[in-house]
């Protein structure tokens, strides 16, 4: 067989070789126009007939070599054989001894076989279900052992079982008090003294716990409610001896502590909801600065009012009047009215300065809230286009933008409609104020120029009627 073997390979490399010497020949003829090129193949085709020839010979000399390569694979290839064989009939009897055992067990055990399937069964899910549990915290108890289905139940098993039931249901009435590494809010993980209300709840430092992850660590929660979290703090530090209890299994406090914050809402609204922000800060801000001038005002207002002799320059009505006193006497009545309307004209402008732009935003807030509630809805069914209505959480961010920047609208829409409104009716008080004295001091002005003017009408007349009177 080796020899056969040889020849067989001697001949492809023969065959390997004919057609290595052919394809250069075949090239050179395609190309016989050009001599360099065929010089090239030749030499090529010569070393590659050395280079066979050598290969040749040495396969040759090396038959024996590849016979007893050959006997040896052959050899190992038989063992493998008889190896599995082994291995197959081992197999054959483990699989015939457990059947007997199984109708050993279904002939002596009658009923009982169903009772460990049920015990196998439930020590199972009972373990899958309290994997995440708070009970085997801080406490010397175990989960109980996963049983095989197939395996026949010993007296231990059932004891560990009996033990482990026992003392889970002991450690849902006690109050366990430990130190454990808690992971933050923020990812790190630093030891913290926690307490544990049988099943109910574990907390610490004023937050409550909860297990995580594949090796149950704990982990503070996203938000303790402010009030429960005040409650456990005085507890654990003995000071209090009240504790929140949830009657569906800490799903309530779980929403709770789950709910946004003010500063989240706000996020929420996305870039629409900062403009509405910002916006209703600046009108405030307005609003604000000239709600204290107008305050300011009304003060220097009532003190010129309280010292009409003395006219004071820091108040509208004093520099009106120091307008109009300046103007200076013997001016028609139409002309003094016009300069005491420029004069309050001129006022005016200061009293109602930022209404307008207050009053304005007030009236932009809602509209871009509506924008933003438009936008909100856009993202919300561009989710449900991709994603469909399976889950409503990727709906949730477009309809808590829709929904947030319509509130922040309304939030910020509200208190400038006040401060316009408080605004507007103090300068009109003011301006009020301003025109009644003037008209006052006009009216004054008035009167004391007809009286300086009466003596020289009445002896105009006078003269008039004695040259009208006759001659005795």
């Amino acid at each position: 067989m080796g020899k056969g073997l040889a020849r067989r390979l001697v001949l492809g490399a023969a065959v390997t070789a004919l057609l290595a010497a052919a394809a250069p020949a075949a090239m050179a003829q395609q190309h016989s126009d050009s001599d360099s090129v065929l010089s090239s193949f030749k030499l090529e085709r010569e070393a590659a007939e050395a280079r066979d020839q050598a290969r040749l010979a040495e396969l040759v000399e090396d038959s024996d070599a590849l016979s007893a390569a050959l006997e040896e694979a052959e050899a190992r290839r038989d063992a493998a054989r008889d190896e599995r064989e082994r291995l197959e009939s081992e197999m054959a009897e483990a699989r015939q001894a457990l059947d007997e055992i199984g109708a050993q067990r279904d002939a002596e055990g009658g009923d009982l076989n169903a009772v460990f399937s049920a015990v196998a069964g439930t020590s199972g899910e009972l373990r899958d279900d309290l994997g995440q549990s708070l009970l085997t915290l801080g406490a010397d108890v175990d989960l109980p052992p996963r049983l095989d289905d197939d395996a026949i139940l010993t007296v231990a098993q059932i004891e560990t079982l009996a033990d482990s039931l026992m003392g889970l249901t002991a450690e849902t009435g006690l109050v366990r008090r430990f130190e454990a590494p808690v992971a933050a809010g923020s990812g790190e993980v630093a030891p913290r003294q926690v307490t544990r209300v049988g099943d109910l709840m574990a907390f610490g430092g004023g937050q409550l716990l909860e297990r995580v992850g594949d090796e149950g660590r704990l982990s503070a929660l996203e938000h303790t409610p402010e009030r429960v979290g005040a409650v456990l703090d005085a507890y654990q530090s003995g000071d209090g001896q009240l504790l929140p209890v949830d009657p569906v299994d800490g799903r309530v406090i779980e929403a709770l502590s789950r709910q946004p914050t003010l500063l989240e809402r706000f996020h929420q609204g996305g870039a629409v909801g900062y403009v509405v922000v910002a916006l209703g800060a600046l009108g405030l801000l307005i609003a604000l600065g000239q709600y204290l001038y107008l305050l300011r005002v009304s003060m220097t207002t009532r003190r010129q009012l309280a010292n009409m002799d003395e006219l004071s320059n820091d108040n509208p009505l004093g520099r009106v009047l120091q307008r109009f006193h300046a103007f200076g006497a013997g001016h028609a009545p139409e002309a003094l009215e016009a300069r005491l309307d420029e004069s309050m004209l001129a006022e005016q402008p200061r009293l109602e300065r930022g209404q307008a732009l207050v009053k304005m935003l007030a009236a932009v807030a809602p509209l871009l809230g509506l924008l933003g509630t438009v936008t909100g809805m856009i993202v919300t069914f561009q989710s449900i286009t991709v994603f469909g209505t399976g889950d409503p959480q990727l709906m949730a961010g477009g309809i808590s933008q829709a929904l947030v920047t319509t509130v922040l609208g309304l939030i910020t829409a509200v208190p400038l409609l006040f401060a316009h409104t408080a605004m507007s009716s103090r300068s009109r008080a003011l301006i009020g104020t301003m025109e009644g004295r003037a008209s006052a001091v006009l009216a004054d002005r008035l009167e004391a120029d007809r009286k300086a003017l009466q003596p020289a009408t009445d002896a105009k007349q006078g003269s008039r009627r004695h040259a009208d009177a006759p001659l005795a």
